[in-house]
């Protein structure tokens, strides 16, 4: 009998996608587990999700506490091993993760990156305070000094219109949800149509902020004063809703402007940077400057719709922050950030300890050498270099996930 040479067979999982990104990124990688022999299915809960859906659909119609029943019928039937998300937390997916750990089925969690913008979030089981990542400084630094140096990642094309087309895309078939889908709730606390009346208000407000938020942020650069820097987050991020003891920026703003008013110098300033993506619903510039007036300190309180970051970064006396990204890119700069809740960068020689009131006069500075060997680590064992919204982004981002989804063990587990 001739010899007849067998070659190897990939291992082949059986992944099951619930609700992703608004973007065809979910669509572009179920595509590509197919192409390597895997079995793919996703499920569909709004028109939306079959829009940037993939083959091989499930769609689920009825009421959410029927959801679990759902899964457990979807996870026997099709012998899921593996299911992928974007977000944890969104209602749809609570309990699909809780089953799914009870079953051993890995879970995969896409989330935007710890740091951004060239690098997006995938962990296992969950991610933020989800994450599996160590809360310990000292196995940050045992654990580092053997994982390469990373920087910023392979760059490429950003594109803010792209987001907001595919966003558009997302939700314009959301008139026809009542028809097909019609007990299905949304996660985002305001429906598509106010909160896209909200970013057209919100450009005007940018429009006619430019000037003064550029002298704003040319008094910080001459460094007349110690001022400190709030970055406010969304109202409907998981950060805060999830993650965080506020409820909406409103609470963040009372807390981080009373402790101010009380324990900074008077000659200490404070500038509220508005975020970048806020759909323009709620005024906080408004309501910041009737706390500040209320507590007497509106002459000392600056806040700025736009303006560039880093620029900020270099000249501040420290950051507080709740959890957002910005924490991180605060510490990149080796400023003293304060966390109000608990991120995964919220570590002893990092961030400030002592609270808040002791932060205006004596921030703790970062260690350098710590965050390096925390960054480089956090990066080599849940982020993927690419992006969400434009081509050659979910390019990279694809090419760089399929392997992740198909290790049996993450990367993170093989350091623990």
């Amino acid at each position: 009998m001739p010899f007849r040479r067998v070659m190897p067979v990939k291992p082949r999982n059986s992944f099951l996608f619930l609700q992703g990104v608004s973007s065809p990124f979910f669509s572009r990688l179920a595509q590509a587990l197919r192409a390597n022999g895997q079995l793919v299915k996703s499920v569909h809960f709004n028109m939306g999700d079959i829009l940037y859906g993939s083959g091989a659909r499930v769609f689920f119609s009825a009421r959410h506490e029927q959801l679990l029943n759902f899964y457990t019928d979807c996870f026997r039937a099709d012998h899921i091993t593996d299911v992928v998300l974007f977000g944890d937390c969104r209602p749809v997916h609570l309990p699909a993760v809780k089953l799914a750990k009870s079953l051993g089925i890995r879970v995969h969690v896409f989330e935007e990156g710890y740091f951004r913008p060239y690098w997006i979030t995938l962990e296992r089981n969950g991610v933020n305070n989800h994450s599996l990542l160590p809360r310990d400084p000292d196995w940050y630094r045992e654990v580092g000094k053997y994982i390469p140096r990373y920087q910023n990642g392979k760059s490429f094309r950003l594109s803010f219109a792209s987001r907001a087309i595919h966003d558009v895309m997302y939700h314009v078939g959301g008139a026809l949800n009542t028809v097909v889908f019609p007990h299905y709730k949304t996660h985002a606390p305001f429906n598509a149509a106010v909160e896209y009346a909200g970013y057209i208000r919100q450009g005007i407000r940018l429009m006619s902020a430019r000037r003064s938020d550029f002298e704003v942020i040319n008094e910080v650069v001459r460094n007349r004063h110690r001022t400190f820097l709030l970055p406010l987050q969304l109202d409907s991020d998981t950060q805060i809703r999830d993650h965080s003891p506020f409820k909406h920026m409103k609470d963040v703003l009372k807390h981080v402007l009373g402790s101010f008013a009380r324990h900074a110098a008077s000659d200490v300033r404070m500038v509220v940077k508005n975020h970048p993506l806020t759909p323009g619903i709620v005024n906080y510039k408004r309501i910041t400057q009737r706390i500040a007036d209320k507590l007497g300190i509106a002459d000392r309180v600056d806040f700025i719709e736009s303006g560039h970051l880093p620029t900020l970064l270099s000249h501040v006396a420290g950051v507080a922050t709740v959890n957002s990204t910005v924490g991180g890119s605060a510490l990149m700069h080796n400023v003293p950030t304060i966390a109000l809740s608990d991120p995964i960068y919220n570590l002893k020689g990092l961030t400030h300890q002592a609270g808040l009131d002791e932060f205006w006069d004596h921030p703790e500075p970062p260690d350098s050498t710590l965050f390096r060997r925390f960054r480089s680590t956090v990066i080599h064992t849940t982020q993927v270099n690419g992006g969400f919204y434009t081509r050659c982004g979910i390019d990279m981002a694809v090419n760089n996930s399929a392997e992740v989804l198909m290790a049996k063990t993450s990367r993170i587990e093989q350091y623990l």
